[in-house]
């Protein structure tokens, strides 16, 4: 029921305050007619012996007739059965999400709601749900996903599909690239490059990473030089605590690997900016930070598609016009004597 009055509408719908005169008709279609003010004697009333008297002549051509009346009105109200499409259209802002998965990632530093009392996180997963909170914030955006460890792959083509983009996101797992290490420079150029073919108002890279450049043939800094030539801006996320360590299982003595002062210079030559996370709390409000620094102009406007029901009504008022002024025809009412 629900569904079907938001689809059904009146366009015209001050037609129906007329209706208020139907319930007056039938009160007044159930009325004797004024009886006689003068007798006269006469037999006749022996005719009427052994059959009812009929109170109220044409009380059905009447009903008939009202009936009509209704339809007809309510297709003076144009009726109709609405399908209503909404079309959004973006000014254009291309995203690429720059994810680190090298295993100094799987350190579980990282606390639900920063609740101490319940077991940590590994950085890779908190990281991978705030990135899904913020896909879900910008539905009129072009967003891509790159992951890097040793080298680059791509995981998602930018794109509008944020289903499709958060269900590649979700797969991502750590030891997908076979090269150790942490490739920031190649990752900048894996994303320049996907940005670069795009026709868009806006190009960022948003990258989130623990480390500092130990892999790649390519220097961060001079990769973010080019991607500034380009007009992409790179906003960079250190995410960790400086006490995190990776188990001594993947390193035989393990150390911390932050690049503070690199991330800063990457964001500032491409006139972005530099976030440190060291908890989940601060994670969510880099990224909301980054959601109100890239706001995305909208338009939305409704196409309406209306399938007049009015004939519908209208035929029905003609055909009970027709049956009451057939039944009338065919049941006159009494003659007086």
């Amino acid at each position: 029921m629900p569904t079907f009055f938001q689809h059904f509408a009146f366009n015209d719908p001050a037609w129906l305050l007329l209706l208020l005169l139907a319930p007056p008709l039938f009160f007044l279609r159930r009325r004797i007619g004024a009886t006689a003010s003068i007798g006269f004697s006469s037999l006749s009333i022996l005719g009427s012996v052994g059959r009812r008297t009929h109170q109220r002549p044409g009380a059905l051509s009447a009903s008939l007739l009202i009936f009509a009346i209704i339809a007809a009105i309510i297709a003076l109200a144009r009726p109709q059965w609405r399908n209503e499409y909404v079309a959004r259209t973006a000014s254009g802002i291309d995203i690429l999400v720059a994810l680190d998965t090298s295993y100094s990632m799987e350190i579980p530093d990282f606390y639900p709601n920063d609740d101490r009392r319940l077991a940590p996180q590994r950085r890779i997963d908190v990281a991978k749900e705030v990135i899904r909170e913020f896909i879900d914030r910008r539905p009129d955006d072009r967003i891509g996903l790159v992951a890097f460890s040793g080298r680059p792959y791509a995981v998602s083509p930018i794109t509008m599909d944020h289903d499709w983009l958060i269900s590649n996101l979700k797969r991502i797992q750590l030891g997908d690239i076979k090269e150790d290490g942490t490739a920031i420079g190649s990752a900048i150029a894996a994303s320049s490059t996907r940005l670069t073919k795009r026709d868009a108002k806006s190009k960022v890279v948003v990258l989130v990473t623990d480390g500092a450049n130990n892999s790649g043939k390519l220097d961060p800094v001079e990769a973010a030089k080019l991607a500034a030539d380009l007009g992409i801006r790179i906003y960079t996320i250190a995410i960790g605590t400086e006490t995190g360590r990776v188990s001594r299982m993947r390193q035989t003595y393990p150390a911390q690997e932050f690049d503070e002062s690199t991330l800063r210079e990457i964001a500032g030559l491409t006139h972005a900016e530099f976030f440190r996370c060291r908890d989940t709390a601060s994670l969510r409000t880099t990224f909301d930070s980054i959601n109100e620094l890239e706001k995305t102009e909208s338009k939305t406007h409704t196409v309406v598609d209306a399938d007049e029901w009015f004939l519908w009504f209208l035929g029905a008022s003609f055909l009970l016009a027709f049956l009451s002024l057939s039944f009338n025809g065919l049941n006159p009412p009494p003659m007086p004597s």
